[in-house]
C-alpha cells in the first residue's frame, strides 16, 4: 500500500514515536494531504512546543476545534485541536457522573483538582479520551493524532487502562471499608487501613482526610463508566479504518524506540501501516570527484582570483560531499536494519530532509511531496 493509499483509506491515523523526530509536523502534513484530496480532517495534538500552530499559520489554538484557512483550490477541510488536559478531564467527569450533585462534588474536590493536574499519564489518558469523542462523533472523515512525546514507549498504549486500575473497586474498598457517605470518618480508623489514615491525618490534617475519603468514595461509584470507556478505546485502536504510523529519525536511539513500538503494537494486535523515517539526507549514492565535474568551470570563474582559490574550493566541496555521502550511507544502513523488523504488510517510507523550517502551510505541503516507499539501494557507492 502506498502512503497516499494509506491516508486515503484510513479513518484514524495515530502517529507514535520518540520525541524530536517530527511527529507533530508529520501528523499535520498527513492531515493537509488528506484535505487536498477532499476529505474533512482533524489533527489533534498534545504538543507542548505548539509547533503545529505555527505550521498551520495560527498564533494559538486550544481545546476547541479550529478550522484552518486553506487555498480556495483545496476542496477538503482541515481542522486542528490542541488538547487541554484539565478541560478534557472535567468533561469526562461530567459524562460519567450520574447526576449534577455528584459532578459538582467531584469538580470542587481539592484532591480531584490536584490529581487532574498531576495524575501520572493524565496527558496520554486525556489524549485517548478526546480522541474517542471526536472519532465517534462522525464529524470528520479522518482524525490524525499526534501522540505526546513520551519517555516510555508504552505510556500511550497503556494509558486507557491506567485510571481504571487506579479506580479498581477492590483497591478502593480496602481504603474505604467500612466508610459510607455522610458517616463519621472515625469509622475508618477502626478498619484494616486505620494506620494509614491515622498517618495521613497527622500529616495532612482532618479536613484533607475528609476530602480524600469523599473523593475515593465517589470515584468508586464511577468505576463502571471508566471501565466501559477503557474497553471502547481499546476496541477503537483495533477497529477497521484505524492504523498506527511509527515516525522516527534516521539515528540509533530513535530507531530503537521505533522497533519497540513495532513489537508492542504487534503484541497487542493493533494495526500498523509501517514506519516513516523523517529527515533523510538525500544523495544519489555516487562518489563524485569535484575536479572532474566542476574543474573547468571553477578555473574559468576564478581567473581573476588567487592562484589556489579554485583548488581550495574544489577540495572543500569534495570533503563535504564525502561526509554527506557517508552520513547518507549510514542512514541507509539503519533503514535496511529497520526494514527487517517490519511485518509482511508493513511499509517503510523515507521523508527527505527539507531546507529551512516548516513554518507555514506551503512548507507543510512539501513534507510528504517527495516521500517514497523504500526500495533500498546497494550500500556500495559507484564512482563517477
Amino acid at each position: 500500500m502506498s502512503l497516499a493509499s494509506m491516508i486515503a483509506e484510513s479513518r484514524l491515523i495515530i502517529c507514535v514515536g520518540s520525541g524530536g523526530v517530527g511527529k507533530t509536523t508529520t501528523a499535520a502534513a498527513i492531515g493537509l494531504k488528506a484535505a487536498t484530496e477532499g476529505r474533512k480532517v482533524l489533527v489533534l495534538t498534545i504538543d507542548p512546543a505548539r509547533r503545529l500552530a505555527n505550521s498551520l499559520g495560527l498564533s494559538q489554538f486550544g481545546n476547541d476545534e479550529t478550522k484552518i484557512t486553506l487555498e480556495s483550490s483545496i476542496k477538503g477541510e482541515l481542522w486542528a485541536m490542541m488538547l487541554d488536559t484539565q478541560s478534557t478531564f472535567d468533561a469526562l467527569i461530567e459524562r460519567v457522573s450520574p447526576d449534577e450533585g455528584t459532578r459538582e462534588r467531584i469538580l470542587n474536590n481539592r484532591v480531584y483538582r490536584h490529581m487532574s493536574d498531576s495524575f501520572g499519564g493524565s496527558q496520554e489518558y486525556m489524549a485517548t479520551e478526546q480522541l474517542y469523542e471526536v472519532v465517534v462523533s462522525g464529524r470528520y472523515d479522518l482524525v490524525v493524532l499526534d501522540t505526546p512525546p513520551v519517555k516510555n514507549a508504552l505510556d500511550f498504549l497503556e494509558s486507557p487502562g491506567r485510571l481504571v486500575r487506579f479506580l479498581d473497586k477492590r483497591i478502593l474498598s480496602w481504603f474505604l471499608t467500612p466508610y459510607e457517605e455522610k458517616r463519621s470518618l472515625s469509622r475508618i480508623f477502626r478498619s484494616t487501613s486505620a494506620m494509614i489514615f491515622k498517618l495521613l491525618g497527622y500529616v495532612f490534617g482532618r479536613e484533607f482526610l475528609d476530602e480524600l475519603a469523599e473523593f475515593l468514595f465517589i470515584f468508586r461509584d464511577l468505576y463502571d463508566g471508566f471501565r466501559e470507556r477503557h474497553e471502547a478505546v481499546i476496541a477503537l485502536f483495533s477497529k477497521a479504518g484505524t492504523t498506527f504510523v511509527v515516525v522516527t529519525a534516521p539515528n540509533g536511539p530513535s530507531v530503537a524506540v521505533a522497533q519497540y513500538f513495532l513489537e508492542e503494537l504487534k503484541a497487542r494486535t493493533m494495526p500498523c501501516a509501517g514506519v516513516l523515517i523523517n529527515q533523510m539526507h538525500p544523495v544519489f549514492g555516487k562518489v563524485a570527484d569535484p575536479s572532474l565535474v566542476l574543474g573547468t568551470l571553477a578555473s574559468t570563474l576564478s581567473e581573476d582570483l588567487g592562484p589556489h582559490t579554485a583548488k581550495q574550493l574544489l577540495a572543500r566541496l569534495g570533503a563535504n560531499h564525502r561526509r554527506l555521502l557517508g552520513l547518507s550511507l549510514a542512514e541507509q544502513e539503519i533503514s535496511r536494519d529497520l526494514e527487517t523488523k517490519l511485518g509482511p504488510s508493513q511499509k517503510l517510507w523515507h521523508i527527505p530532509r527539507l531546507e529551512g523550517e516548516v513554518h507555514d502551510l506551503k512548507a507543510l505541503g512539501r513534507v510528504l511531496e517527495h516521500a517514497q516507499e523504500v526500495n533500498i539501494p546497494s550500500p556500495r557507492p559507484t564512482e563517477v
